[in-house]
């Protein structure tokens, strides 16, 4: 953990190189967090490997009466990234098993698939089990500093 210093930055994004998949998680009952979903999208892309496997995950989703972000939206700003997507509760467990595995069930596709082909070896693909956590309350642009306390 960084605190989000800014001394720290170039690790951070050496720590998205090699990574098999990146659940990017905001939380539904704050906008702002889904906000900066787009920004963490862009730090994934410039520097994962371009086979990344990427699930949003809509966090908190016991918080039903507090929704800042409607599902419909989020489904389709994932749509448009041509990112997965999942609404998950870490409070009551809802989701969360399922979404580790798909995620891990995409990766396990996409390297079997690779070795099918020949490809085990090729180093500009996914041929890792890295999973990169993005936090719901951090800022990219902060370096990964969260945001608040609540």
């Amino acid at each position: 953990d960084t605190a989000g210093q800014e001394r720290y930055r170039a690790i951070t994004s050496a720590y998205y190189r090699g990574a098999a998949a990146a659940i990017a998680a905001y939380d539904i009952s704050k906008y702002q967090s889904f906000e900066n979903v787009e920004r963490w999208l862009n730090e994934l892309r410039c520097h994962a490997d371009a086979n990344i496997v990427i699930m949003l995950v809509g966090n908190k989703s016991d918080l039903r009466h507090l929704r800042a972000v409607p599902t419909e939206e989020a489904a389709a700003f994932a749509e448009k990234h041509g990112v997965s997507f999942m609404e998950t509760s870490a409070f009551d467990a809802t989701n969360v098993d399922l979404a580790f595995q798909t995620v891990l069930t995409s990766v396990y596709d996409i390297v079997s698939r690779r070795q099918a082909e020949g490809y085990a070896n090729d180093k500009k693909g996914v041929d890792a089990a890295t999973v990169v956590l993005v936090s719901p309350d951090e800022d990219p642009e902060q370096g990964g500093k969260k945001k608040g306390c609540c």
